[in-house]
């Protein structure tokens, strides 16, 4: 009897399953996924003990058909693809009818579903791949799946799970990123009868970004679009002051599919130029439209990773589109004035809605029902109320003290403000209607698309007034909105790098020769890597001849090569190639002038007198990006009119005060 024998469909299964179902975050995606492909405007995630004990996902989609719930739950069933040409032109997220079997034979599944406009439903229950039970369910449009016992028959998949923490952490960020990749879909996570996550469906990727990183990420957001004849790009970037430690927080998604591609997020990263700090990732968002006979999507078990057609055409559009964005806007970073007042609370109620917003978002149930009964996950937004005033302790003549914005419209302000008129009085800074700000609309308290602008200019770097030098490092300036302080050895870098730039960008024929030839030995992975590149050194100036196996020598170097650091910045430059490999001309120039800019700046502790200082000040704003040092450290801080005032308690009480209580010497 031969040894070779077929497996059981239930143990092919298991099989398949190992691949595509690895945790309960793989679960919570197939089953999204699946959702999104049957059109679904809200999905609602309910897990339990970190997805361990239970995952129910409901959908309000198309549901399934009666006579395709069992069929559905067969391997390589769909509903996506027809031919062999349907496989190169996927629009779906899920196309290969494994997600369903795969589940079903590691878990216990109950599926109840219903097509629009159909009287009656259908529930199926499937144990380890084991029909249990298929009979009418309820008609309730959309699609309910409960999965039980995950891994109940493979313990040994089960042991290799991390801490309950962990597994939560990766179903939350599976969610995320299925939030950012569809806008226009209302999402909710619960855990335990806690909602974790919620966002409004409404198609605005900024609120999804506030929903999830919170809502001083989201205001310092950036939009950006852009497109050529084969791909369609759009999302948001944060501002060079908002950075990370790690890649992790840049999405991707390709025709809504969240996808990871380290050219991709490298061209995220090119588009800021050296407008990051070493070390530092932004936060990112970015869709891109195309055709799918440019992607295959088919070649990783969980479709996380794909091959793309054009893809240096489709990472050049990107780093150019981010990088025209981010070169339009005002890049100083302002100094907070609350981190010198920690005694001072925060009033502003409109930060409080805002903030709120962005936790919970209020969605109508059309036709559908939430499952979550509980208070927490059904909350909506707090809506401030005016504040409890006792009128008859109050004295007309004292003045009203407004410590909410809500508090303007209670009746002991509208007291006061009838006051004014029926002894006509004018208000020392123009009518109640002007002075009493609207109360904002649950719509205007959510909208992110307005971050905080300066009131001194539209110039993007202001026009700096010099004052004074600190302890040798730092410049003080001055402008119409406040006060600056320079790094004065950033500054410099920053001159000089974009001097270097444009010199190393235009290599001509004047070089230098050496007065003694400089021999230069590597190994042999070495020699071969830097024969291999030679052309990119001539393209920079270096000219190597071969001499000998291992050995080249240079007889000469560019002009613009700093004085007595000629054989330094040689060599460093061909380490740059041996540990790089691949590196571009381009970047090959930007290095080089990066190492030359930083060692001819001047350094901290150097005094400068008035006119050095202002001749620095007045040569930075003619710089492309006089923002950061090519390292990506801020150049100067700004300290606005308001954070001062704050600092020396010139403003302190929120209300406005009499007329007569104005003293001409206290401003």
């Amino acid at each position: 009897m031969g040894k070779i024998h077929e497996l059981t469909n239930v143990l092919a299964d298991q099989i398949a399953a190992g691949e595509v179902i690895e945790r309960p975050a793989s679960i919570v995606k197939e089953l999204v996924e699946n959702s999104l492909d049957a059109n679904s405007k809200r999905i609602d995630i309910i897990v339990e003990n970190s997805g361990l004990d239970s995952i129910r996902v409901i959908d309000d989609g198309s549901g399934i058909a009666d006579d395709d719930v069992k069929i559905a739950f067969k391997r390589h069933a769909t509903s996506k693809i027809t031919t062999r040409r349907d496989l190169f032109k996927v629009r779906t997220m899920g196309f290969r009818g494994e997600a369903l079997p795969s589940i079903a034979s590691v878990a216990d599944v109950t599926l109840t579903t219903a097509t629009p406009g159909s009287t009656t439903g259908s529930l199926i229950h499937i144990h380890g791949g084991e029909l249990v039970d298929l009979k009418p369910g309820p008609a309730r449009q959309g699609t309910d799946v409960v999965v039980h016992e995950l891994f109940f028959n493979t313990p040994a998949r089960l042991k290799y799970l991390k801490s309950p923490q962990t597994e939560l952490a990766r179903i939350t960020d599976i969610v995320n990123r299925l939030a950012l990749a569809n806008p226009q879909v209302a999402f909710s996570l619960t855990h335990n009868n806690k909602e974790l996550f919620r966002t409004a469906g409404n198609d605005n990727l900024q609120q999804v970004v506030a929903a999830i990183y919170g809502i001083q990420v989201g205001k310092k957001m950036l939009p950006f679009a852009g497109e050529d004849n084969d791909f369609k790009i759009s999302g948001l970037v944060s501002l060079p002051e908002l950075t990370r430690a790690s890649r992790q927080y840049i999405t991707i998604t390709i025709n809504h599919r969240y996808i990871r591609n380290f050219e991709l997020t490298k061209a995220i990263i090119n588009g800021y130029e050296s407008k990051l700090m070493v070390g530092r990732y932004p936060i990112a968002v970015l869709n891109i439209q195309l055709d799918p006979v440019l992607v295959d999507v088919n070649v990783h078990p969980a479709k996380r990773e794909v091959r793309l057609s054009k893809e240096p055409q489709l990472a050049g559009l990107i780093a150019k589109v981010i990088r025209q964005r981010i070169s339009t806007e005002n890049l100083i970073p302002d100094v907070d004035a609350k981190q010198f007042i920690p005694d001072e609370p925060d009033v502003d109620e409109l930060e409080r809605q805002l903030n709120e917003a962005a936790k919970q978002y209020e969605t109508p149930a059309t036709n559908f029902v939430h499952p979550s009964a509980s208070s927490s996950s059904t909350s909506g937004i707090k809506n401030g109320g005016p504040a409890d005033v006792d009128a008859a302790d109050s004295i007309v003549h004292e003045p009203v003290v407004i410590h909410k914005k809500d508090e303007l419209a209670s009746s002991q302000m509208q007291k006061f403000d009838q006051r004014y008129l029926d002894e006509g009085i004018a208000y020392p800074f123009g009518s109640p209607d002007e002075q009493a700000p609207q109360k904002p609309t649950r719509a205007e308290s959510i909208e992110l698309d307005v971050r905080d602008k300066s009131d001194q200019s539209q110039k993007r770097f202001p026009d700096l007034q010099y004052i004074g030098q600190l302890q040798g490092t730092f410049l003080l300036a001055q402008a119409g909105d406040g006060l600056y302080i320079v790094d004065q050895h950033a500054a410099q870098e920053r001159i000089n790098y974009e001097k270097f730039r444009k010199e190393i960008g235009q290599v001509s024929d004047d070089q230098q020769t050496f007065l003694v030839p400089l021999v230069l030995n590597y190994s042999t992975v070495d020699t071969m890597t830097i024969t291999q590149h030679l052309d990119t050194l001539e393209a920079v100036g270096l000219h190597l001849e071969s001499f000998g196996p291992n050995s080249f020598i240079l007889r000469s170097h560019p002009t613009w090569f700093a004085e007595g650091q000629e054989e330094a910045t040689a060599k460093e430059m061909i380490e740059w190639l041996i540990n790089d490999g691949k590196i571009s001309v381009h970047d090959f120039r930007q290095r080089t002038a990066i190492m030359m800019s930083c060692k001819r700046a001047i350094k901290a502790n150097h005094h400068l007198d008035d006119r050095e200082a202002k001749a620095l000040l007045h040569r930075l704003p003619k710089c492309e990006n006089p923002f950061n040092c090519p390292h990506g450290r801020p150049v100067t801080v700004h300290f606005n009119d308001r954070d001062l005032e704050k600092m020396f308690k010139r403003i302190q009480d929120s209300h406005v005060p009499f007329a007569q209580d104005f003293d001409e010497h206290e401003f």
